[in-house]
């Protein structure tokens, strides 16, 4: 474990951010932190753990070196799977709030204080989801603003808070979460937060959504990259929602609210041919991840009557 400095009080967030080879997206991101805004109005103190997942390329010296203007540690474990190393951030945090943060985010200006504000204004609440937004510097980047906008309205409900989980930005009370059993399922190698979802609907929560807490979610993927991550998270995702099926949980969108999403999309997208642009790669990943997933559990299902 490295640690860059030690602070002996307890900050308010305990920033865990999993890492799996992807530096350089985390150097962005760990910069974004340092622009938070301090505020007398609010607290805003906050730790951040980077957890690397054995990552093959070793913690390059932006990491080692640290001197940020707060307390980074480094905790290095054997390749286990990112909610492994998410669970393993949450053992070694102090934080009074624990802050979940994908590498590949960034936090917009003052995302920590409006987050602050909201935790502080809502005692009842104790899990929050954070506004995701996409980079709209590139095509892929401005599909993902589309769809991560239209999915968010789509699920918030008109008591503040919305049956959508993403740990890109999401944001739990310390004394929620499992210490001794783990926030994260180590056996969901994807959708970990989708089943985190369905644990806390199971019990009648569901996270407070936080509009004015802003984290952009950074895709460096070309569209072919995306497509080729596409299928792999497909496979990887069917373990998950195996386990979400023994819940006798539906977590997943109808084929109605499905087509309700694509035209809300398709309207959102505008007359340019940059926002219809995006619409087609939107339409394009959704309907190759539907088409796998469809296909994989057909034939999961011919091997289960083949085998009775």
């Amino acid at each position: 474990m490295i640690e860059s400095e030690e602070h002996s009080t307890t900050p308010l967030f305990s920033i865990v951010i999993p890492v799996y080879n992807d530096w350089s997206s985390l150097e962005q991101c760990l910069q974004s932190l340092a622009r938070q805004m301090s505020t007398a109005d609010f607290d805003l103190s906050f730790e951040v753990i980077v957890v690397d997942d054995g990552s093959s390329e070793a913690a390059p010296a932006f990491i080692r070196d640290a001197n940020y203007s707060y307390p980074l540690r480094l905790i290095e474990q054997p390749h286990a799977g990112i909610p492994a190393a998410r669970n393993r951030g949450v053992e070694a945090a102090k934080g009074k709030v624990l802050l979940f943060v994908d590498a590949d985010c960034r936090l917009r200006e003052n995302c920590l204080a409006a987050l602050s504000c909201t935790i502080a204004r809502w005692p009842q609440h104790d899990c929050f989801q954070l506004r995701l937004v996409g980079d709209r510097s590139n095509l892929v980047g401005r599909a993902e603003e589309l769809r991560l906008m239209a999915l968010q309205q789509h699920m918030l409900q008109a008591d503040g808070r919305i049956r959508y989980l993403n740990t890109a930005g999401f944001a739990m009370r310390r004394t929620r979460a499992d210490l001794r059993g783990g926030v994260f399922d180590p056996r969901a190698l994807r959708a970990e937060d989708t089943l985190l979802l369905v644990n806390l609907m199971q019990v009648g929560e569901l996270p407070f959504f936080v509009p004015e807490a802003v984290v952009e979610h950074v895709i460096h993927l070309s569209l072919l990259g995306c497509l080729r991550k596409d299928v792999q998270s497909v496979f990887l995702e069917l373990r998950t929602y195996r386990i979400i099926a023994a819940k006798r949980m539906n977590i997943r969108v109808t084929h109605r609210e499905r087509l309700k999403l694509i035209g809300s999309m398709w309207r959102s997208a505008g007359q340019s041919s940059i926002g219809r642009s995006a619409w087609f790669v939107v339409t394009l990943r959704q309907a190759l991840q539907r088409s796998l997933s469809l296909t994989c559990q057909y034939l999961g299902a011919g091997s289960t009557e083949r085998r009775n």
